[in-house]
């Protein structure tokens, strides 16, 4: 049996401060990609992450957004 899909969103930019995980500019958020595994996903973040390593505001997450995702529940919004 294949591998099921496990959707990982890499996502980056400048936080307010490096206290907290809130961006200062949501609209400048950029979006890495999404990738069909943590393996994947966390080669793209540590690229990324390393590429920016000069500014100590900026930062990359790794969203493990398989676990948001539940098609089996997707029905209770009738």
């Amino acid at each position: 049996m294949p591998h099921s899909q496990l959707l990982h969103l890499v996502i980056g930019g400048e936080l307010k401060d490096v206290q907290t995980v809130e961006f200062r500019d949501l609209t400048k958020v950029e979006f890495v990609g999404a990738f069909p595994n943590y393996e994947e996903a966390h080669r793209a973040w540590k690229s990324r992450a390393q590429a920016t390593v000069d500014n100590a505001l900026m930062r990359y997450f790794i969203i493990h957004a398989h676990k948001l995702l539940d098609p089996e529940h997707d029905h209770d919004h009738h």
